[in-house]
């Protein structure tokens, strides 16, 4: 049926986590959802449970180019030509010190939390300039506050993403296309590892936040003018610190009293 006059979002990493939980809001406030992964299991199930009315589902590797414009030509066919929002999503992490990393690893994050976002933004900006009102928004991390130890190569691509993400909020300006994007810590999601859930504080901004968190607030930037979105809000403080202090927060983690300790980045 396609989306038949109704708003529009395209979601990458749409099978599990963040992004289904975005699938599941918007849909239920009746935007018409394409969910893009390459879990095509999560992706069948997520096209199940909001119905092939009311969605489009198909692979995507961000990574692959041809894959992600084939991808954009198939979500404007069944919505006209628009696209309220771009929600660039998906990412992987792989944990571990920096010099113990395969490089095939550190490519590999780099490839799909750095390059895969700018090919969904450099590909999808016509939709987006004809769509009014329309927001590119992308996932960046709770670590692009402070380069995070362990996480230094992710740690580093969400860092792009936040300075990206500043720049084309002001060149997009011009096209009348909003950008956000969002700074989640702990989030509650099958990237993590076992046990990180279990093991993280309870209280604080590294607490384990459910991934619907996320979610709403990708529906309150669509109505904001809001740059940066930090779930939880605390991790602004963070943020804060490390920008007038970097010593001390360099000298906090290296003394162990701040670093999130998992295997893995979170979620976002």
């Amino acid at each position: 049926m396609g989306a038949n006059g109704r708003k529009s979002i395209f979601i990458t990493g749409a099978a599990s986590g963040m992004g289904r939980e975005t699938a599941r809001l918007f849909a239920g406030k009746g935007w018409f959802v394409g969910g893009f992964d390459v879990n095509d299991a999560g992706l069948a199930a997520l096209r199940d449970e909001l119905g092939p009315d009311n969605c489009l589902v198909r692979r995507l590797d961000v990574t692959d180019r041809e894959d992600y414009r084939l991808a954009l030509e198939a979500f404007a066919q069944t919505t006209g030509g628009a696209m309220d929002i771009l929600y660039n999503n998906a990412g992987i992490g792989r944990g571990g010190p920096f010099a113990d990393q395969p490089f095939e690893d550190v490519l590999a994050v780099v490839n799909v939390n750095l390059v895969g976002v700018l090919i969904g933004i450099h590909t999808a900006l016509p939709l987006l300039k004809a769509t009014p009102g329309s927001m590119c928004f992308t996932t960046s991390s709770s670590s692009a506050t402070f380069g995070m130890p362990g996480i230094a190569v992710y740690s580093a691509t969400k860092h792009a993403v936040k300075g990206l993400s500043e720049a084309l909020s002001v060149e997009f300006k011009a096209y009348g296309v909003k950008v956000a994007d969002v700074l989640p810590g702990l989030i509650d999601t099958p990237i993590l590892p076992p046990g990180a859930v279990e093991n993280a504080p309870k209280e604080g901004p590294f607490r384990a936040i459910p991934p619907m968190e996320v979610a709403k607030v990708v529906w309150e930037a669509y109505h904001s003018d809001k740059l940066h979105w930090y779930v939880p809000p605390e991790l602004i403080e963070l943020d804060k610190a490390a920008t007038l202090t970097p010593e001390a927060v360099r000298d906090q983690f290296a003394a162990g009293q701040t670093i999130l300790k998992v295997d893995a980045a979170d979620a976002g």
